[in-house]
């Protein structure tokens, strides 16, 4: 393309992709105005005029206005301020589309009356600081009467949905299956008797009582711990993986350890037992059991609204490791 060349407005509209009316209408409203004119009124517009108007199409396909492109166009605006104000805008529009989404697919999969179609509307436009506002009361109604362990209260507390600032349409809808959920008083008293029989019955009173809540917050950082080492391939028959299945017998043995007993033995065939009882957890954690109870339902709408699954225990690494460190040391060089 010659620079000193004058191209006719058909020309013009060929190499921009524009029709004629489009070019004219840009002159007319003194957007890119030709370089000059014909005696007989045809206008004529330079490689300036025909790169201004190229960048004009492609700001109008992002929904520029005029009064916008002016601004670029005569420098009192940069293309990235531009650029940052249409993303802001095409941010809020995206979260309004996902909310509107969200709510209609829920509208088709219960068949909501108009009623809950506007509560669920206004679920999903909730803040950051109603949604925590929601869960705090559930779970203060829900422990309210009755006297759960505190630390397995904080437990409760922490598992809680958190939305990102751009969440998926799924994601809104797991917020709002479970804002919902939890909004319900007959949920809120089905979680209290489900968590107080859990707490109370059977086996409840010693894995809730506060020594052993204390055992099992003691087991978080070791299993920590494998989950990393079985995440970065560590092989089990490693030094380190040795060191953490000793870490791990450590626990295991001293939990029901009393001052008047030591606890579990750390015996080789102990080691192999324990490393046996993994291997049926890994198998049952790969198939386990559908979600039953009200509460199963909270924690699975947690996990659906964070979108992210909680990690794996590497139940089969600490297995493998178990064995290795059953082994005397010269049998583990080898």
């Amino acid at each position: 393309m010659d620079m000193n060349e004058l191209y006719p407005i058909g020309d013009v509209a060929r190499r921009t992709g524009l029709s004629v009316s489009a070019v004219r209408y840009y002159a007319d409203a003194g957007v890119v105005t030709p370089a000059a004119s014909r005696p007989a009124g045809h206008r004529l517009y330079d490689v300036s005029a025909i790169a201004r108007l190229e960048l004009v199409r492609t700001l109008r396909e992002l929904d520029a206005g005029l009064d916008e492109i002016r601004r670029v166009l005569a420098g009192e605006a940069t293309l990235h301020e531009l650029a940052a104000a249409h993303l802001a805008l095409l941010t809020r529009q995206e979260a309004r589309l996902r909310s509107r989404r969200a709510v209609l697919s829920t509208i088709l999969r219960q068949d909501s009356t108009a009623e809950q179609v506007t509560l669920m509307h206004k679920l999903a436009g909730m803040s950051d600081e109603e949604r925590d506002r929601l869960i705090d009361e559930f779970w203060t109604e829900v422990s309210t009467g009755w006297e759960p362990p505190e630390k397995m209260v904080e437990w409760w507390r922490a598992a809680r949905p958190v939305l990102p600032e751009h969440p998926t349409a799924a994601q809104l809808e797991a917020w709002i299956d479970l804002a919902e959920l939890i909004r319900d008083p007959e949920t809120r008293q089905a979680v209290r008797r489900e968590l107080h029989e859990v707490c109370t019955t059977g086996a409840g009173p010693l894995m809730t009582s506060s020594p052993m809540l204390d055992r099992m917050e003691a087991a978080m950082p070791i299993g920590q711990a494998a989950m990393d080492a079985a995440r970065d391939q560590v092989p089990p028959d490693s030094p380190q993986g040795r060191e953490i299945a000793d870490r791990w017998m450590g626990w295991l043995t001293g939990i029901f350890a009393t001052p008047d007993s030591p606890g579990m033995p750390d015996t080789p065939e102990f080691r192999i037992q324990t490393a046996d009882h993994m291997l049926a957890g890994a198998e049952w954690d790969r198939t386990p059991p559908e979600p039953q109870g009200p509460f199963d339902r909270y924690m699975a709408l947690v996990t659906a609204v964070n979108g992210v699954e909680p990690e794996r225990f590497p139940f089969e690494w600490l297995a493998e490791a178990l064995r290795a460190s059953a082994l005397p040391a010269c049998d583990h060089r080898r």
